[in-house]
């Protein structure tokens, strides 16, 4: 498992991530939301909703992994979306992310939808 997927769950396991597409919806509406994160096979409109949602809201939105693979780094079923809704965690699987993002010319994973 690389260190995105553990510091996720890591997150999870602290209580810092809403999971999910209401809770995601509500923690980024409420201000909670330090980022979010889509999977790459969610569906166009999902994505389309969650790249508005964190537009307007200035939250960064990031597409990343597969629906099972965030979900089993979460210890549940798939998950599409998800928020992380503490800063520090946020901050580092940002960085990770954003290393993925060059090592991989942002095609496959981490492709950052700005914000």
């Amino acid at each position: 498992m690389n260190k995105i997927y553990s510091l996720l769950g890591l997150a999870v396991r602290s209580r810092n991530v809403a999971s999910g597409s209401f809770a995601a919806e509500k923690a980024v509406k409420n201000g909670q939301a330090a980022m979010v994160i889509v999977s790459e096979d969610a569906s166009d409109n999902t994505v389309k909703k969650f790249r508005n949602m964190c537009s307007f809201y200035e939250t960064p939105i990031f597409r990343y992994g597969k629906k099972e693979e965030l979900g089993h780094a979460m210890g549940k079923e798939m998950r599409t979306v998800l928020a992380v809704t503490d800063e520090g965690f946020a901050r580092s699987i940002k960085k990770h992310l954003e290393v993925v993002e060059q090592e991989d010319g942002g095609s496959e994973h981490g492709e950052n939808e700005g914000a």
